[in-house]
């Protein structure tokens, strides 16, 4: 048996279009992460990601730059990983996190010789951490695994003897995960909260087994107690939303419980008074989107308050100002993302405006830093100016400034085609937002082909904010129209949650809106029209094929195709069964209302099929069942399998980024 191979379109640049963005300039990008910024407000630190085009591989290292913009330099250098790098509280020392040794560990590094020391050697590396007030400690938080619950005691290799690899074997519900190693299996054990001297030493562990805590945990200010988010065992494994607010004391004893509510709490933040808790979270209502608020808890325990509720947006990132009278968060809405200041009695203000998008992108948000002069560090995107890093005062935030410049080399040799929001009307009256990529030399007085791309999540927001694949389809040749449709965020949650069992279904309606608004302009050739998404848009891809044959062709990216074999395949299987209010065997007729592998019959579209191999949000059978179904059937259709790659493809290798982007335009130009 032998699989179809489509060979990558290898784009050659002429002279002539030598301006527009190629997919080969992935090679040359430069990404900022989240800054941290120095307790004095004078420099923040940040790591700098690049791809390597000879190992195939992507790397970080840090880089320092001052707030007056008069000195930026390398931190460290090297073909390593680096990354999550923090300032001591007295902002002589900057720990982070790194593979120099060969696996990750925490490492602290002297700013005035450039002395470097490496706190951590355990076999499962740090995998979050958070300075002591005093400085003196770090603690953070690492893996452990535990025995099997069930085990054998099996026959052992004779001496000398090469045997295969063992069985794994698994007892829990949520035993794998995308992006992790091993083909995705969780080993079994939990996530514990460690101390260790900052100069090096041997670490303490503060938790007992039963617990798993998630993110970063968060000092008191006397050094006395940590504050973290965890999941309780083994009730946790049956819950989806388990996770709760916990404070963990130095001097040992049980974990005290802050929040007990029905519904996840994330992100907790200790005011630098010691007197509150900020937190992320919600109420679970049964419903399949809820909006994320802020809330605040005493310290010494009490009834949590929200914060955000009278905004009906999702809130992210809080960090509390120097004198405890305010945190700053990130607020989304309607595709921008802008810093607000909330005070205690749930009144906020935005400090940002404009259209960009700080500390956020699709699909995931980043920290922001403030130090104790009131500088403000983050991450800010626009349509036109790739994410770097920004800095105000919270007190005058007229005054951001840009502190890096990490892709203009690359906007200088590579025009960007321009950008423009698009509004419309759905079918029951909605108006619907969305935006539209031209060709950089784009003609109103001709006709392009369009490129409809949806995304996943659903639960997501596209925006505004530069999007590296889309610019290099719009080089190409194509306009690229991107919208969000009801089940988006940005929007409040009645609009985000209004797919409840219905995903997908209107949300096509509304995407299909997008595509005739953007014809009514009179740019777009309808007899040139092409489909593509991710995740949650591989499955409205897929959904478009079996409802419409108007697109020439598609491709179907990591797509779910049939929601009964996925509820039991993928990583979130609870997940699964709260979108569709119940589980496969409660509820058959719904799952298989909602899955496009049961409308098959209907394609006619030329329809490509992309996932990665390790995939494990939405495993890669969903691909082959569609692609079986198709070619059964003789549809044009091709499947394009990645290996080592997890959902998404955005894993280790640039090369499959590169590919990625260029099959999935190969096959639109093919159809031309």
């Amino acid at each position: 048996m032998h699989a179809t191979t489509l060979r990558p379109y290898c784009l050659l640049i002429a002279a002539a279009a030598a301006a527009q963005i190629p997919s080969s300039s992935l090679w040359e990008w430069r990404t900022p992460g989240p800054p941290d910024i120095a307790p004095d407000g004078r420099r923040v630190v940040y790591a700098l990601e690049r791809a390597n085009q000879q190992t195939d591989a992507f790397f970080s290292n840090l880089w320092l730059a001052s707030t007056d913009g008069k000195d930026h330099r390398p931190l460290t250098t090297g073909d390593f990983r680096d990354s999550a790098p923090q300032f001591s509280p007295d902002g002589a020392r900057v720990a982070y996190l790194t593979n120099r040794s060969g696996r990750t560990q925490l490492h602290v590094r002297w700013l005035d010789g450039l002395n470097e020391t490496q706190v951590t050697h355990g076999e499962s590396g740090p995998q979050s951490f958070a300075w002591s007030p005093d400085g003196r400690s770090i603690a953070y938080t690492a893996r452990v695994t535990a025995e099997p619950e069930f085990k054998l005691d099996l026959a052992k290799a004779p001496k000398g003897a090469k045997w295969a690899e063992p069985a794994t074997v698994v007892t829990r519900l949520k035993w794998r995960a995308d992006r992790t190693p091993g083909q995705g299996i969780v080993e079994n054990g939990e996530t514990h909260i460690f101390v260790v001297p900052a100069d090096g030493g041997a670490p303490r562990r503060l938790t007992a087994p039963g617990m798993s805590f998630q993110g970063a945990p968060s000092w008191t200010p006397d050094g006395k107690s940590l504050v973290a988010a965890a999941d309780k065992f083994p009730q946790a494994d049956s819950q989806l939303y388990p996770t709760d607010i916990y404070v963990i004391s130095l001097a040992g004893g049980e974990p005290r419980r802050l929040t007990s509510r029905n519904g996840p709490e994330s992100n907790p933040a200790v005011s630098p008074d010691g007197a509150w808790v900020a937190f992320l979270g919600f109420e679970d209502k049964g419903q399949a989107h809820h909006v994320t608020l802020l809330h605040i808890v005493p310290t010494a325990g009490g009834e949590p308050q929200r914060l955000s509720a009278k905004l009906d947006r999702n809130v992210l990132s809080p960090v509390w100002t120097a004198d405890s009278k305010s945190i700053l968060a990130v607020v989304e809405d309607r595709g921008i993302a802008h810093v607000h200041a909330f005070n205690l009695k749930g009144d906020s203000k935005p400090l940002t405006s404009g259209n960009v998008r700080y500390a956020t992108a699709y699909a995931a948000s980043e920290s922001i830093a403030v130090s104790r002069t009131g500088q403000v560090a983050l991450t800010r995107s626009a349509y036109l100016e790739p994410k770097d890093i920004w800095h105000f005062h919270a007190a005058n935030p007229a005054t951001a400034t840009r502190l890096t410049h990490s892709n203009d080399a690359v906007l200088e040799a590579h025009k960007p085609g321009k950008v423009e929001e698009v509004l419309y009307k759905s079918f029951d009256g909605r108006e619907m937002q969305g935006w539209a990529i031209f060709p950089p030399d784009f003609d109103p007085a001709k006709k392009y082909p369009l490129i409809l791309d949806i995304h996943g999540g659903p639960h997501a927001m596209y925006g505004v904010e530069f999007n590296w694949q889309m610019q290099t389809w719009a080089a190409r040749g194509y306009v690229v129209l991107y919208t969000n449709p009801r089940g988006s965020t940005g929007y409040g949650e009645a609009f985000g949650d209004i797919i409840h069992a219905k995903y997908p279904g209107d949300d096509y309606k509304d995407l299909m809106a997008g595509v005739d608004a953007m014809i009514a302009k009179g740019s777009i050739d309808p007899a040139r029209l092409y489909v593509t998404g991710g995740s949650g848009g591989g499955i409205l891809t897929a959904w478009t094929v079996t409802q419409t044959t108007r697109f020439r062709a598609a491709v179907s990216q990591y797509p779910v195709i049939n929601w009964i074999t996925q509820a039991g395949s993928s990583d979130i299987p609870l997940a699964m069964h709260r979108w569709m209010k119940g589980t496969p065997w409660e509820n058959t007729k719904q799952y298989l209302e909602r899955s496009p592998l049961f409308f098959a019959g209907n394609v006619k579209t030329p329809t490509m099929l992309l996932t990665g191999e390790e995939d494990w949000r939405t495993p890669i059978a969903q691909t082959e069942e569609f692609y079986v179904a198709l070619k059964t059937r003789g549809v044009d259709t091709v499947m394009v399998r990645f290996p080592n790659e997890p959902h998404g493809i955005r894993g280790r290798h640039p090369s499959h980024r590169v590919a990625k982007a260029d099959y999935i335009v190969g096959w639109f130009d093919r159809h031309k």
